[in-house]
């Protein structure tokens, strides 16, 4: 156990740690939030869609509508993993002050889930490019070229 003298420096010393992987929180919550926003357009021009299926060019819908249905699941991936990363982030944290504290050696579970946050963010970061590459290719569907 700390002496009570130790013990303020000790919690210095660990918010000091803390701060980086906070600041980290923070991105990935506005990441989170750009694609909660890209998904709930897809959802409402999927619904859009789905509401003129009794109209005549229906079938030149149904390409749209497989186009957003493809988007809607990268996004999906895109959130899941972003808040798998945003969770394993706050485990760090979480970690690291019960590592100053309670006489365990967690610095390998620390560093294991900093990685794994870490790969979780760029596989979501790369679902939501490839949506981004579904997206404008979308916009190339109806173009006719000169």
């Amino acid at each position: 156990m700390l002496t009570p003298g130790l013990q303020v420096s000790t919690v210095a010393e660990v918010i000091q740690l803390a701060v980086a992987p906070v600041f980290l929180l923070s991105g990935v919550g506005v990441i989170l939030t750009v694609l909660t926003n890209r998904l709930a357009r897809v959802v409402e021009r999927a619904r859009g869609l789905e509401a003129a299926s009794s109209t005549a060019d229906w079938p030149m819908r149904q390409g749209e509508l497989q186009v957003l249905v493809r988007r809607a699941r990268l996004m999906n991936r895109a959130i899941t993993l972003s808040t798998l990363c945003a969770l394993l982030v706050s485990f760090v944290v979480v970690a690291l002050f019960v590592d100053a504290f309670v006489d365990l050696n967690l610095s390998t579970l620390i560093a294991a889930m900093f990685v794994i946050a870490m790969f979780s963010l760029i596989v979501g970061l790369l679902c939501f490019l490839r949506e981004v590459f579904l997206a404008i290719g979308a916009l190339r569907i109806g173009v006719k070229k000169k």
